[in-house]
């Protein structure tokens, strides 16, 4: 099962918001379907976001019906709506960058050689994405000991990649290795996209894992239960502080008070130089209706105020390390993120 696959003149997109009961699949033909997708978090994920808005990118150079000599102003009108979907997942801007670029080394170029060349290099991101996620998974393996107890949050896998996945794709390189692990998936409130696809791919793997309420780590690493914890990340500054998933901050606190370490796995497409610290990373804030109510049913009144803000900052001193497809960053992340970039 992919969250996304490219079928020659559109993208197929299955909408997780239906997941795990429904296995429901768009097909996105024109960009703004692909933009809708991402907004409405029927494709989510922030390696996955990247992969889909690249080919929205191309599909509005497959949908544009003027002279090539109007292209240039209809592309500049493509990218800015992709990129108004989700201001936190870097990926997103990452890829854009890179048709853009793609893109302007075209223009000379007819429409047909133009269109091709843009499903190329999005078929290439796509690509990259796969490759890079399994340089993950197999460094990742490294750090996890035979019977590890693993907490992970949110859904870091398959379903949030173009292919096996950030966190949740070391747990997979572990199984697949053989070592005896168990899986503790976080929930994830308020889309539950632990419950509702963490389990779900875990149970297709058949690793073993325990589901619980996001408020229940704590008291499981009370426990003595947890041995280590690895998240995903949707941006990671160039001090390594990290955006991901709400609840992710809570989990670096609770496991450095219990000395447990805590590891992010991101390729390097999440990291963002250009962002000094977390305090300036745009955390996207999401209709207070997603907290209102519980998988369509409301369970408080519309007049309650709610603040639903989708991340959450982990400053880098409570990060063991940042495993990406080039290896294990390990703190002074100041340092080690650029040296490892320009490897």
């Amino acid at each position: 099962m992919k969250a996304l696959a490219w079928q020659g003149d559109h993208l197929l997109i299955l909408n997780q918001t239906r997941l795990p009961f429904e296995e429901q699949y768009r097909a996105a033909y024109t960009y703004t379907e692909v933009a809708e997708a991402i907004k409405n978090m029927e494709i989510r994920g922030a390696p996955a976001i990247g992969a889909a808005a690249a080919y929205g990118f191309a599909l509005g150079a497959l949908n544009y019906e003027g002279e090539v000599e109007g292209l240039t102003e209809h592309m500049d009108k493509v990218r800015t709506v992709l990129a108004a979907t989700r201001p936190t997942a870097v990926n997103l801007f990452w890829a854009l960058r890179k048709m853009e670029d793609k893109y302007r080394e075209l223009q000379k170029q007819d429409l047909v050689q133009i269109r091709e060349a843009l499903v190329a290099e999005a078929e290439q991101i796509a690509e990259d994405d796969r490759r890079m996620n399994k340089l993950i998974g197999k460094f990742g393996n490294e750090l996890v000991p035979e019977n590890a107890r693993i907490l992970t949050h949110c859904n870091t896998g398959t379903l949030a990649t173009v292919e096996y996945g950030t966190a949740l794709g070391i747990i997979r390189a572990a199984h697949e290795a053989g070592k005896k692990i168990h899986v503790y998936v976080g929930e994830t409130r308020p889309f539950l996209q632990g419950a509702r696809l963490t389990t779900w791919e875990l149970l297709q793997e058949g690793i073993p894992h325990t589901l619980i309420t996001d408020s229940m780590a704590g008291y499981l690493m009370q426990q003595g239960k947890i041995d280590m914890v690895i998240v995903g990340a949707d941006r990671i500054a160039a001090n390594g502080d990290t955006a991901n998933k709400i609840g992710t901050y809570s989990l670096a606190v609770l496991a450095a008070a219990h000395e447990i370490p805590f590891y992010v796995a991101a390729p390097t497409s999440t990291i963002d130089l250009k962002i000094a610290g977390g305090e300036d990373i745009p955390v996207e804030e999401r209709d207070g209706k997603e907290v209102r109510m519980f998988m369509g049913v409301k369970v408080v009144p519309d007049e309650v105020q709610v603040y639903n803000p989708a991340f959450d900052i982990t400053p880098a001193k409570y990060i063991a390390g940042i495993i990406t497809e080039k290896g294990i960053i390990s703190p002074p992340y100041s340092v080690n993120l650029v040296r490892m970039l320009v490897k």
